[in-house]
């Protein structure tokens, strides 16, 4: 699984899932840091990756339909800082292959994780 790591997020995420052994990039390391999401997405899509973000705007069902691309997961913790993050990405870790995300939009909080499937 290729993933693409969101600016929004400390590159300490990308680290944890290359570790956990998925494929990540980051968008700042590729000098993707500053476009637009439209033009963004258009790039994660060509490349066939799925997008961890902390971005509101990726995880909205009408614009990014699930079954449509590669999928989302949106972190979406209660604190600012990187520790709340990185927290909630090894959780999500913990109890999910993200193969089986392909597609979904994914959405984690400190109370859970809730995934959006094409219907």
């Amino acid at each position: 699984m290729k993933i693409k790591v969101d600016e929004d997020l400390p590159n300490l995420a990308k680290e944890v899932l290359i570790e956990r052994g998925y494929t990540a990039e980051g968008v700042y390391e590729q000098g993707m840091s500053g476009w637009k999401d439209h033009q963004l997405w258009q790039a994660i899509q060509e490349e066939g990756r799925y997008l961890i973000t902390a971005d509101k705007g990726f995880a909205d069902i009408r614009r990014y339909p699930p079954g449509k691309h590669g999928g989302v997961m949106l972190l979406r913790p209660d604190q600012d800082g990187i520790r709340p993050v990185l927290q909630l990405l090894d959780a999500v870790l913990g109890q999910y292959d993200l193969n089986i995300l392909v597609g979904t939009i994914t959405v984690v909080t400190p109370r859970g994780v809730r995934v959006r499937r094409h219907t």
